[in-house]
């Protein structure tokens, strides 16, 4: 699993790669995942539908990352009100 952090002008940018099966790369891809939400940004898991459709689910918890999600995505909110 990858977590990728959308940054203007950078594209994404790598910011943990691990495997949940192994108990260290899982606790520290947690620690990453609870410090991008900290610093206050949102996380999405891109997925596709059974029709071949591309969407992202939002998620707020690393539990509700599926195990076998290739990558997380994490992007700051939108400024403005």
């Amino acid at each position: 699993m990858r977590f990728l952090r959308m940054k203007p002008g950078h594209g994404e940018v790598l910011l943990a790669e691990g495997d949940v099966d192994v108990r260290e790369d899982e606790q520290e891809l947690i620690e990453e995942f609870r410090r991008q939400l900290d610093l206050g940004l949102w996380a999405a898991v891109p997925v596709t539908d059974r029709s071949g459709r591309r969407r992202a689910e939002m998620v707020r918890d690393f539990a509700d990352v599926p195990r076998d999600a290739d990558r997380v995505i994490f992007f700051p909110r939108a400024a403005g009100g």
